[in-house]
């Protein structure tokens, strides 16, 4: 080694020769990390060649960028560019384990949350993650070591030229070949796993820069004729309410409660033979409980704010980031703006920082009177607390006494913490035992759904003690998955099958309780998402939506759509699944045939239609054009959701 190093005209003395090894390094290091670290379902020969080529041309071009400066510093610039590019890929790395998905450039800058984060990103380290930054190590020594000769003459602009044209060319060449296995990749549905699948991490992150920009500049170009192609389409689409549900509630209180990371496989689950929900598991058979056992999340890198968002609102979330976080300024028609107009007050229950999700921003737009945060609770006994906030029996406990304060009617929402990852809770309040799968967050997961379901058995016995149940509509739902695909070996030991695509695809069920004294309560197959929760619940309270842009429809109408949307083009519906551009049948789970195409590709279109309509009302900021007819446009300046504005007020 000491001869290698030393040796005149030794391969490390030129510039040249440390740059063709720092890209071979980062060639192989993301080769290897892309197919060991991330689940991209790569199949056949072209797929596996373009996953070996594509980390090649980014190394060339990024680390190329290096040959444009002079002396030493191109050294310190190929050892900063070869340093950020492992820190990008070890980063979507750890997002990946929890996600299954990857890093876009809206999450990045969602500051705010990242104070609260820290313990579930520890759970998510591995010993071996040591070994992503040893070839770090070994650049910086190559590039600053005094043992090494360097190579300090210019290099030259047409040298960097060519060696920057090369790497374009071996780009070109990837993306060319990407089209062939996949055509139209850059302009179909958006999905970032075929991106990283067919272009690699690094070109992923150059894409995703132009997209974001792209979004960004929209509001800017748009004007009050792009709301028109919207309003037709939610005009056409709309479902007439079903006369037996319509205004059963009407007058009624509405509590929402936020089921942190439910999904529907924990309903009605035995472990060791005893019920993990057993609360839960009577409400859906309760004969005042509509519960609904077809429900999707439809949230993406959202997550909670996601679903929170489409249950306010019927807009999707965005593709990339937050809504709440990215579009806190625009102006929404709301469920607390709409309510409003009828008499309502609303508010917000969390037991968490305000600033979290930019909650203490968005709200406002929405239209709600109070928001009750972490400023409003008690939470100085460390035994009460969640890594997210109050543990929900706390929570419910002390927020009855600010509830009890509301003019009625009200609407509000309760956001439970106590059943977030990684799902840990003091053994002292665990009433049901671990699972046993091996796999730590799966066999959590029991606990903290246990005792979720405890805390919200302890709420209701809450509404009724205060005289509030029988004068409310109850709504329980799942905001998003809880157990990702990356515990999939685990899951399959919990359900009892293998988990295929098709079954993956049946776990993103959550579950939906609409309760109310008074009700026909049933359980109702039909199949939904939580786009569709506000009109449901608008013509449960006896109010028609249908003068508002909204792209769910009432789950209880006749005319109700069963296509269930994904936020990546995928779909589901009492017939066909559509995942990752393949087509199931939902009766045998099997692939369709080649007769069934042409239906399935009409949803398809009919699906990625709704979702561009939905980005392009987000993103243009499009309701500050349409008002409609009886809306009060909100005015956020009106709210302050500070404790001694509340309690002046009271």
């Amino acid at each position: 080694m000491k001869n290698l190093v030393n040796k005149k005209g030794n391969l490390l003395n030129h510039f040249l020769g440390i740059y063709i090894l720092v890209v071979l390094m980062m060639w192989t290091k993301t080769y290897i990390t892309q197919t060991t670290q991330f689940d991209l379902g790569v199949e056949g020969g072209l797929q596996q060649f373009l996953l070996f080529l594509n980390p090649l041309g980014s190394a060339m071009l990024f680390l190329g960028f290096s040959f444009l400066f002079k002396g030493k510093r191109k050294y310190s610039t190929l050892a900063v560019i070869y340093t950020l590019m492992s820190i990008l890929l070890y980063a979507n790395v750890v997002y990946y384990r929890f996600f299954s998905d990857f890093i876009t450039l809206p999450t990045i800058f969602q500051t705010q949350n990242f104070g609260d984060l820290g313990g579930s990103v520890l759970s998510l380290l591995k010993p071996y993650d040591l070994l992503f930054f040893v070839d770090v190590f070994v650049v910086l020594y190559v590039c600053f070591s005094k043992r090494i000769k360097k190579d300090t003459s210019t290099v030259g602009y047409k040298k960097a030229t060519v060696v920057i044209t090369l790497a374009l060319v071996v780009s070109i060449i990837n993306l060319q070949l990407a089209e062939i296995s996949r055509p139209q990749l850059l302009t179909r549905g958006f999905d970032r796993n075929y991106i990283v699948k067919y272009l690699g991490m690094y070109n992923y992150t150059i894409y995703d820069s132009v997209e974001t920009i792209k979004a960004s500049s929209k509001r800017a170009l748009a004007d009050s004729s792009d709301i028109t192609e919207v309003i037709n389409y939610t005009n056409s689409s709309y479902a007439k309410p079903n006369a037996a549900y319509f205004g059963v509630a009407e007058g009624k209180n509405v509590i929402y409660l936020h089921l942190e990371s439910f999904q529907s496989f924990i309903i009605n689950y035995q472990l060791n033979g005893e019920e993990v929900t057993p609360f839960l598991n009577s409400l859906a058979k309760d004969s005042n409980t509509l519960y609904f056992d077809n429900f999707f999340h439809q949230t993406a890198q959202g997550k909670t704010s996601d679903a929170e968002f489409m249950l306010e609102n019927s807009l999707f979330g965005l593709p990339q980031g937050s809504a709440y976080i990215t579009k806190g300024q625009n102006e929404y028609q709301a469920a607390p703006g709409i309510l409003k107009d009828y008499g309502y007050t609303s508010a917000v229950f969390h037991g968490n920082e305000g600033s979290f999700w930019n909650r203490n921003v968005i709200y406002k737009k929405f239209g709600y009177d109070h928001f009750f945060d972490a400023n409003y609770y008690d939470t100085s006994f460390e035994d009460d607390m969640a890594e997210y906030g109050l543990l929900d029996k706390p929570f419910f406990e002390q927020s009855s006494a600010l509830l009890n304060t509301l003019p009625q009617p009200f609407y509000t929402k309760f956001i439970t913490v106590g059943n977030h990852y990684p799902y840990k809770l003091n053994q002292d309040l665990a009433t049901i035992d671990k699972g046993n799968t091996g796999d730590a967050s799966v066999d959590n997961y029991f606990q903290t759904a246990r005792y979720a379901d405890e805390a919200i058995q302890q709420f209701f016995n809450q509404l009724k003690e205060s005289g509030l149940y029988d004068n409310s509509i109850i709504i329980l739902y799942g905001d998003h998955y809880g157990i990702s695909e990356n515990h999939n070996e685990a899951m399959e030991q919990v359900i009892g099958k293998e988990i295929s695509p098709y079954e993956s695809t049946n776990l993103q069920r959550v579950p939906l309780f609409i309760h109310s004294p008074g009700i026909q309560g049933e359980i109702n197959h039909t199949y939904g998402g939580q786009i569709d929760l506000l009109p449901t619940v608008l013509h449960l309270l006896g109010i028609n939506s249908q003068n508002f842009v909204q792209f769910g429809t009432d789950l209880l109408s006749e005319q109700h759509n069963e296509i269930v949307s994904f936020r990546n083009g995928d779909f589901a519906s009492p017939e066909i699944y559509s995942i990752d551009e393949k087509f199931y049948d939902n009766k045998t789970g099997l692939l369709l045939d080649d007769s069934q195409l042409e239906k399935a590709n009409a949803i398809k279109n009919e699906v990625d239609y709704k979702l561009h309509l939905s980005d392009k009302v987000v993103n243009g900021d499009l309701l500050r054009f349409y008002t409609p007819t009886g809306f009060t446009r909100v005015d956020p300046s009106k709210y302050n959701y500070t404790e001694n504005t509340y309690e002046e007020s009271n």
